[in-house]
């Protein structure tokens, strides 16, 4: 996020920017008091939070893949997009200028991004009724705002699970009567599996915010499973996006970059190739699980290319799990999942490793956050992905 205080921010903006800072200075004293409580007996969790299953069909046009989800969901997208808006115009008088570039370019922006993606959002465009341009928007937003915990974990017998927690909506929205994040708590509804078929058989499962047609946590059955965390860098994803919007079409959308690889990639090795190597908008963490004792690993990405690939066998232990942060330096002391996750997953130890485990480690705090929109649990082998909607109640980080 770029703030020039040069600008004109109205109070909302302010007020926004001040509920982050102390909410940081905040949140580190908050972490303390709860990283000694490691969860038991959350899972299996209220069965009104498990996650509902679309199919989309690969064999359909791109116009009209989308085109019962976004119906369904059609008035809960245009709340989001409403929502992230808002977000854009709280900040500086530029912004007026961002969003009518948005609504005005929106065909000619379409028409930049390579197939299928161009005709998946046209489809989605006219299956809601909302503006094309600002469905672009929404699929952008996810290259540069998300804050996650990914593990990859190998049980007694050699078997793999991966799981995480997406938490997104950091800064947007803070609401100071019910203390929650606007764009988190819009984000929810949105939450749906689903099950990409050719030819009537499953090609890979994904979890998704209905209307984004990219990837951020998917299995591919029997061969391997995905999930994303970002990145946090100076040549971050404002930078990438300008440059695509300037004309530099090279780089790949991080999300088309991952979809192409869940469709396409047919092994462990031939996945992680394509996401080390791939330029892209924004930088990344790919956290990438396979389908035999040990093959896991964390790509730690700029936008040109990966700067460090972390094997399993390396992380020495029976799993590896990333944040926000790079592996081989401390996380930001404000924002310290990562050594609260590794002592709830010590804690649990590896003869417990499995569903139930795993999601009692990311129902502890502070992994379960004020952000957390969702928990995914996979298992390669068995192609089971099961998704259940979080909300993590006061007192809660943050904040």
């Amino acid at each position: 996020m770029f703030i020039s205080f040069n600008d004109r921010m109205d109070f909302r903006a302010l007020s926004t920017v001040l509920v982050a800072v102390f909410g940081l200075l905040s949140c580190y004293a908050e972490a303390q008091s709860v990283v000694t409580t490691c969860q038991t007996g959350k899972y299996p969790p209220d069965p009104k939070t498990k996650v509902g299953t679309y199919v989309i069909n690969l064999d359909l046009p791109p116009e009209q893949r989308w085109t019962e989800l976004a119906k369904a969901k059609g008035p809960q997208i245009r709340y989001l997009i409403e929502g992230f808006k808002e977000f854009i115009a709280d900040f500086g008088n530029a912004s007026k200028y961002i969003i009518d570039f948005v609504d005005s370019q929106g065909a000619n922006l379409d028409k930049t991004l390579p197939y299928p993606f161009g005709g998946e959002l046209k489809g989605i465009a006219a299956a809601t009724g909302i503006n094309l341009g600002e469905v672009v928007l929404y699929n952008l937003f996810y290259e540069f705002f998300t804050v996650c915990t990914s593990i990859v974990a190998e049980d007694s017998s050699g078997k793999l699970y991966h799981a995480r927690n997406l938490d997104f909506g950091l800064f947007m929205g803070w609401d100071v009567k019910n203390r929650t994040w606007a764009i988190t708590e819009r984000l929810r509804p949105l939450i749906v599996n689903l099950d990409w078929q050719r030819g009537g058989k499953t090609v890979f499962k994904s979890v998704n915010y209905a209307g984004f047609v990219g990837i951020l946590t998917a299995i591919k059955p029997s061969l391997f499973t995905f999930s994303m965390d970002e990145r946090f860098n100076i040549d971050g994803g404002f930078i990438g996006i300008i440059k695509w919007l300037l004309g530099d079409h090279n780089q790949r959308w991080m999300g088309f970059l991952t979809r192409d690889v869940m469709e396409n990639a047919t092994s462990f090795t031939e996945a992680q190739t394509k996401l080390q190597k791939t330029t892209m908008l924004a930088p990344a963490y790919f956290i990438l699980g396979g389908n035999k004792s040990g093959e896991a690993s964390v790509i730690t990405r700029s936008r040109e290319a990966a700067l460090d690939t972390w094997p399993m066998a390396n992380a020495s232990k029976w799993y590896i799990l990333e944040t926000n942060y790079d592996h081989w330096e401390a996380p930001l002391f404000l924002d310290d999942r990562r050594t609260p996750a590794h002592k709830c997953m010590d804690k649990m130890e590896q003869k417990n490793t499995g569903f139930s485990g795993i999601f009692n480690v990311l129902s502890s705090e502070p992994m379960l956050n004020k952000l957390t929109t969702y928990t995914a649990l996979m298992q390669v082998d068995a192609g089971t992905l099961e998704t259940y909607i979080q909300d993590c109640k006061d007192p809660c980080t943050p904040w």
